[in-house]
């Protein structure tokens, strides 16, 4: 057993070019972790499922071949959020009705990943079929901020998120609807990238032609981001609308930086109030884009018929998937769970024809804005981490939510318009907790996303002052 727990400080990238020149090996890699997650886990619950027999069985065959042979990642040890099959590994949706299942086969992601030298050795935690912006569940329970563990770490990518931040990954795969791969991101420090529907291919899924609910990367930065999501891309038979690898990599794009000339801020999208504090810090972020020679215009955006239009396409998206669950289990069920599954069922076809002509003049809307702006920047989230106790939010800088979902509004209605976007970190609140934005990019703009963010990186910096209390 070799464990050095000051590689758990490294960055992914550095990582994967020790594992090239063999300087360690993925079995040090899986050690290292496996020694983390023995000490953080017991407070954070990020990692709930293990399967480092299964990794080490993969190293072996990966060790086998040239190391130019071992792709992309090399042996990087990477988790999959538990809503995603992984062969042979308990994957439970976060669900007492898939409590002990156990998939034949892995979903067609987690094969590319495995092509690409990843090496998947844990399922992050999730809210019961990704409902929420807060990871619990009756299976594993409540996932916990590093940062604060009284706190949420949001959701529904919570458990990669947390495990990012308390040193138990290096890189997460996670998936994001309604902000699951941004909001957790915003509540523990670190990066995620919700792509372009297609960019990252998954399945088979029920619905294949979903452009709501897509897969993506997380990472501690902004850099390491962009390797994972190169790994994650390909197109797969299974999935008709997945896009052919680039034929750049976004690696390369993130490693070439390039400032923005113009950028737009929006403080809600026309649909949120974030809390005072997150403003401020955002708005202090904009400051010191513009003492960086960075051009930042206030924008009037108004995203505000997002709000119905989202819940109509979000509900057909549950009723699809959960029809006969919620007919074969109901007594299992979340509420929430069950209140959006019957939601998506009683829809009429009004409702549906007024959703798909909303996201259409969103998306025309967000593309001409674009067209004058680099990007769009605006907060991650309006409120802080929140009590682990509270299973939503009701209520936030005066505003009151309908639903447990609607106070992720500044993140699903970016989710409408189908551009890609980046979370990433940009301060810390006077109690010590993270707080994020959300950088908007152009039409399959992934690349610009990518190098644009590496330089906003560069200007605001990574990890705000101090380090998660559990780590």
């Amino acid at each position: 057993m070799s464990v050095d727990l000051s590689l758990i400080e490294r960055s992914a990238c550095d990582v994967v070019e020790l594992l090239r020149e063999e300087a360690v090996s993925p079995h040090d890699l899986l050690d290292t972790l496996a020694a983390q997650a023995a000490r953080v886990e017991p407070r954070v619950n990020a990692l709930p499922t293990l399967c480092f027999e299964r990794a080490r069985a993969h190293a072996d065959a990966l060790l086998k071949k040239p190391v130019s042979e071992r792709g992309l990642l090399c042996g990087l040890p990477v988790p999959i959020k538990d809503l995603t099959d992984v062969a042979g590994v308990r994957t439970t949706r976060g669900s007492l009705v898939y409590r002990e299942r156990i998939p034949a086969s892995s979903d067609a992601g987690v094969t590319l990943l495995e092509a690409h030298g990843g090496v998947v050795y844990a399922k992050s935690n999730t809210p019961e079929f990704g409902s929420g912006g807060h990871t619990y569940n009756s299976v594993f329970g409540i996932t916990r901020n590093p940062w604060d563990p009284s706190r949420s770490a949001g959701g529904s990518s919570g458990g990669a998120a947390a495990a990012l931040a308390s040193g138990t990954a290096w890189v997460a795969q996670g998936s994001d609807l309604a902000g699951s791969l941004r909001t957790p991101s915003a509540f523990c420090g670190v990066v995620g990238l919700r792509p372009t529907p297609g960019r990252v291919a998954y399945g088979p899924a029920a619905n294949p032609y979903d452009t709501l609910g897509i897969h993506g990367p997380m990472a501690r930065n902004v850099t390491d981001a962009a390797l994972l999501l190169d790994a994650m891309c390909g197109e797969v038979n299974s999935a008709p609308l997945s896009l052919s690898e680039p034929a750049h990599s976004f690696l390369a794009h993130a490693r070439s930086p390039r400032r923005p000339a113009r950028v737009a801020f929006s403080a809600g999208l026309g649909i949120a109030t974030p809390e005072p504090e997150i403003l401020a810090i955002c708005r202090k972020t904009m400051d010191r884009l513009a003492g960086a020679g960075v051009g930042v215009d206030e924008s009037d955006l108004d995203l505000s018929a997002a709000k119905p239009a989202f819940h109509t396409l979000r509900g057909i998206a549950y009723a699809t998937s959960y029809e006969d669950v919620l007919a074969q289990h109901r007594d299992l069920l979340n509420p929430n769970v069950i209140w959006n599954i019957e939601f998506g069922l009683q829809l009429d076809n009004r409702a549906m024809r007024s959703a798909q002509r909303t996201r259409a003049e969103l998306f025309h809307k967000m593309n001409a804005l674009l067209q004058q702006y680099d990007v769009l920047i605006c907060p991650a989230s309006i409120v802080l981490p929140f009590p682990v106790e509270a299973r939503d939010i009701r209520e936030a800088a005066g505003q009151h939510f309908d639903t447990y979902i609607d106070w992720l509004a500044i993140t699903y209605a970016l989710t409408l318009t189908g551009m890609p976007v980046i979370a990433i970190p940009c301060g810390m609140s006077a109690s010590g907790l993270p707080v994020g934005i959300q950088i908007v990019g152009k039409v399959r703009g992934e690349a610009a996303l990518l190098s644009a963010a590496r330089a906003i990186e560069e200007i605001i910096g990574t990890w705000a002052t101090g380090k998660p209390e559990v780590h």
